[in-house]
């Protein structure tokens, strides 16, 4: 039989599909050989296309501002809605009015969405002259209107091929919401897949009944869809590394090859840790499979060898939803031993100690998602984060010290929130010029699976499917319902005009970071001078002399109530609160839900340094 695996666009172009890869794997392994399975990197093809058919104008950075940006606002789907529906302009003036009221610019989605028929047409026919037996779509977010749309088209041509869809859009509801309404899929695979796949191919091969493949939809005689229950999810030492040979020779021979810097994609665990215990209110990820696995290190380690070695690049993504804890102790150190120059992407659990930090750093782990989200503890507490505002600040003190990257995001609009708890932070983010800000404010987002989603009682009662939804989907209320990942809610939290406050001033951070610092030295004696050269603040260097200040402030390297560091340091309450007054008016200490933390890193960072 022949298969092939299907990546549309709006996969990024710098990584190929874990999925893909790994469901190639996966059949070539426990089929023994009896199916020929290759990959279609369609995504890829689409940013050639466009490149060519606009003579350049469109190009690399045009499809990473829709597969970044266009992703929160249904952009890679509408865009080829027209090839879908085969109707030019389809629900154009919708998807323009929806983009103007949230202030989002269209980049140059209006003039793909008109090459995106004719895109879809001329794959569909060169992969029905291949005449597969089965086309599989892995879908993820902006995948399902182009795998929608070429699969309507391939089974016009060759209604012969079975067609099936997977991914993270066909989790349940919604994967068989998918497969009621589109007709021309013939079947749809919910959860995680790796002996799912090999099932279905089984049962294609007659082995094994279709009620038995796990997590499947398909159709009853009566037309009606069935849904067979959920696969258990695997233990990760048992779902193979992933195979990207055909991804790099796609790339290699694109023309797009120059414009394009690979990275490779790796998956060490499933699940979240955090989330088994407290999962964070308005999160809806690994919301059906949210118990976390991960892979032996030593397992991680032959992985990583082999597809640094196969592939020869070292800029690593992992898909992680949560670092292992454990991997400090196992994996970490094994990586910093191996001294391979890695630069891995990571999400990490914000309560890091400085060591962790520093570990990190040497295994390569530069760049970190840290789910840091607000600087507020009152918030982080509705939120369910489990972290104080002081940990959040520490770390963003401690990366700043060792070179180490933070993506994260400055996140409101929380049932229970007030302008009092973001009052307090904003008074003092000034002090925090010289540390890396979010890379955005924005409002939550109510998403399925969500605790916020899934009990309503916790503050958003009244939803409906997302108004993206409207310019995308050609469906009824009902369907959308199931189909939705996003969904619109009542506004919580602190008001539209205060909200404007909170942008303005993560606004006035991103703008004074690169050019500030704040660093303490020591002197042979113990006294500290710290060197003030942040943005808004007077260039000026000031001193704590040796004794019971400089101590305490040493002391509140890591976040203390007052009392708690004066009974350290040996100082009465009154005096360390003095002193912690005076270092806060000058910026120095970061003062929140009854904690304080120094603000001064211990050497110059990179930034400082090259942008002086």
């Amino acid at each position: 039989m022949k298969v092939l695996l299907v990546s549309m666009p709006w996969n990024l172009l710098e990584t190929p599909s874990l999925p893909v890869a790994t469901l190639r794997v996966v059949s070539a392994q426990r089929c023994r050989g009896t199916h020929e399975v290759s990959d279609a990197y369609l995504n890829l093809a689409w940013a050639e296309y466009l490149r060519s058919a606009t003579d350049g104008r469109i190009g690399v950075p045009e499809y990473d501002y829709v597969a970044n940006v266009g992703v929160w606002h249904g952009m890679g789907d509408w865009i080829f809605t027209p090839a879908l529906y085969r109707t030019p302009d389809w629900r154009r003036d919708r998807y323009e009015a929806y983009l103007k009221r949230r202030g989002v610019h269209p980049g140059a989605s209006l003039e793909m969405a008109e090459h995106t028929r004719a895109f879809i047409e001329l794959h569909a026919k060169r992969i029905a002259e291949e005449a597969p037996d089965l086309v599989g779509f892995s879908s993820t977010f902006q995948q399902n209107i182009p795998s929608l749309a070429l699969a309507k088209e391939l089974k016009r041509l060759r209604p012969q091929t079975t067609v099936i869809i997977g991914g993270g859009n066909c989790d349940m509801p919604m994967g068989p919401a998918i497969h009621r309404n589109y007709p021309f899929i013939d079947y749809v695979m919910s959860g995680e897949a790796e002996q799912s796949f090999v099932d279905f191919l089984d049962h294609l091969d007659g082995e094994l009944p279709m009620s038995e493949v796990r997590g499947l939809s398909w159709r009853a005689s009566n037309g009606t869809t069935v849904t067979n229950p959920p696969a258990p999810s695997p233990a990760m030492h048992t779902v193979p590394a992933p195979d990207y040979t055909e991804w790099f020779a796609a790339l290699n021979a694109s023309p797009l090859r120059d414009t394009v810097r690979p990275r490779l994609v790796y998956e060490a665990a499933r699940g979240c840790w955090w989330g088994e215990k407290h999962t964070c209110t308005f999160c809806g990820l690994n919301g059906l499979t949210m118990k976390f696995r991960s892979r032996p290190a030593e397992q991680v380690l032959t992985h990583l060898h082999d597809l640094v070695d196969r592939h020869r690049v070292l800029d690593i993504v992992a898909v992680d939803n949560i670092l292992d804890m454990e991997y400090l102790r196992t994996l970490l150190p094994r990586l910093a031993e191996l001294n391979w120059d890695l630069h891995f992407y990571y999400e990490v659990k914000a309560n890091l100690r400085e060591d962790d930090i520093r570990l990190l750093r040497r295994a390569g782990l530069v760049h970190i998602q840290p789910g840091i989200e607000n600087l507020s503890s009152r918030v982080l507490s509705i939120m369910e984060k489990g972290v104080h505002a002081t940990q959040n600040v520490k770390l963003l003190r401690d990366c700043e010290d060792h070179d180490v990257t933070v993506d994260w995001n400055y996140l409101y609009g929380f049932p229970g929130e007030t302008e009092d708890d973001y009052a307090v932070v904003l008074h003092q983010l000034p002090a925090l010029a010289h540390l890396q800000p979010p890379g955005g404010s924005v409002r939550i987002l109510l998403e399925r699976y969500s605790p916020y989603f899934q009990r309503p009682e916790l503050g958003f009662q009244e939803r409906r499917p997302a108004a993206l939804y409207d310019h995308v989907y050609d469906l009824d209320r009902d369907q959308l319902e199931d189909i939705a990942y996003q969904f619109d809610a009542t506004q919580c939290g602190i008001g539209t005009d205060y909200e404007r406050t909170v942008r303005t001033a993560i606004a006035s951070w991103q703008q004074v970071y690169r050019a500030s610092s704040l660093v303490a030295r020591e002197l042979p004696d113990r006294t500290l001078i710290i060197e003030d050269r942040r943005t808004g603040w007077p260039a000026r260097d000031l001193k704590i002399e040796a004794g019971p200040a400089a101590e305490l402030f040493r002391h509140l390297r890591t976040p203390h109530t007052i009392a708690g560091a004066a009974r350290a340091t040996g100082l009465t309450p009154q005096i360390a609160g003095g002193l912690v007054d005076e270092w806060e008016r000058q910026g120095l200490v970061f003062h929140e839900g009854g904690r304080v933390v120094s603000l001064p890193t211990q050497r110059p960072s990179i930034k400082s340094v090259t942008d002086r």
